[in-house]
């Protein structure tokens, strides 16, 4: 899922999304409610009205963000007291508000709200969190039953419960077993990519996966570099997000089958080739060469990072594609393994 945290996947026309073959879209709670605020979205009718996306779009529940970006936050069982990164207002998220949020919103897929703990942290305070965060959990399973939000086309909301637990084993199944005890429409495994060693991460994912229903989806939330997608789709995972396609074209970085290219490089400066040759992305079907692309970087002109997130956001959602292909003809292992020796984690000079 292109992430369009606020109403807008980064420099990415709706039009240009659908060319590229994306189905659903991620929005992000707390940024909307911060702003434009809920008054704004709703004269419009909804998030998809407002952004002008007819198509599916999950919203994060913005637990993340409030532990993460707020000021001056006071955490309690009733929710997050916060200051706004943006002008200091005094704001309130608990789980009933983040779900009449998400139901404002009209989303297709809601998040629940929770904790998302630091790393490191210590056991103890996983300990807690994680029992704020299934407290939670069961009053947005209240809220939710009581008041069946649905989306602007009448469908039903969905509602995806969240795996916390840190780098703790024990925590992360306790968890999953909880949250799937309260029958949600799917399930995400959170906390990760903050800071943790991908060994950890990997297993967080696989004390988690093994508990959750393989009848719902399994989703794994703000991931990841291409092997680390293809990775967790071996370990069960059905849903992604992340920020890193067009995050990282804003610094010049263009990903292909060899790794990541510094767009920025002297190398480049004379080079007539596309990004990648054979790339169906509008950038190099396109005819914009490296050397064009990287003058475009250098001097900081718009077009240079919109093409590098056009490339990127196409590389990300065509190896998603090429996987579930690979999955349907039987042979995802060897296009897993194939797909990463020819990977380079590293960046081209």
């Amino acid at each position: 899922m292109p992430v369009g945290t606020q109403g807008t996947v980064k420099a990415v026309s709706r039009n240009e999304l659908e060319q590229l073959n994306a189905q659903i879209i991620l929005g992000n709670t707390y940024h909307l409610f911060v702003r434009p605020g809920m008054e704004v979205i709703e004269s419009f009718g909804s998030l998809h009205r407002f952004s002008n996306w007819p198509h599916p779009i999950l919203t994060d529940s913005g637990g993340f963000q409030v532990f993460s970006l707020a000021k001056l936050r006071k955490i309690s069982d009733e929710g997050v007291h916060f200051n706004s990164h943006l002008d200091g207002a005094k704001m309130f998220i608990g789980p009933e508000t983040s779900m009449e949020i998400q139901a404002s919103l009209g989303s297709d897929i809601a998040m629940l709200f929770d904790e998302c703990p630091p790393w490191p942290c210590e056991e103890s305070y996983a300990r807690e969190s994680l029992d704020r965060t299934l407290h939670w959990g069961q009053r947005c399973r209240q809220w939710i039953d009581d008041h069946r939000p649905c989306t602007d086309t009448g469908e039903r909301q969905l509602h995806f419960g969240i795996v916390q637990g840190s780098v703790y084993r024990e925590m992360r199944e306790e968890c999953a077993k909880a949250l799937v005890d309260m029958d949600f429409d799917g399930y995400a495994v959170g906390g990760l990519s903050v800071g943790e060693p991908e060994k950890a991460l990997y297993e967080a994912v696989d004390a988690a996966v093994r508990f959750l229903p393989t009848t719902k989806p399994r989703y794994a939330m703000g991931l990841g570099t291409p092997p680390q997608l293809l990775g967790l789709v071996a370990r069960g995972v059905d849903m992604f997000d992340c920020v890193m396609p067009t995050r990282v074209a804003r610094n010049g970085g263009a990903f292909t089958h060899e790794g990541l290219l510094n767009m920025r490089n002297q190398k480049f400066q004379k080079d007539p080739s596309p990004i990648e040759e054979g790339c169906e992305c509008p950038a190099c079907s396109g005819g914009f060469a490296r050397g064009y692309i990287r003058h475009l970087v250098k001097a900081e002109e718009i077009l240079g990072l919109r093409l590098i997130s056009l490339h990127n956001l196409h590389f990300y959602l065509r190896l998603m594609e090429r996987a579930r292909e690979a999955i349907s003809m039987g042979n995802f292992t060897e296009f897993r393994v194939e797909f990463t020796a020819r990977y380079q984690s590293t960046s081209q000079t």
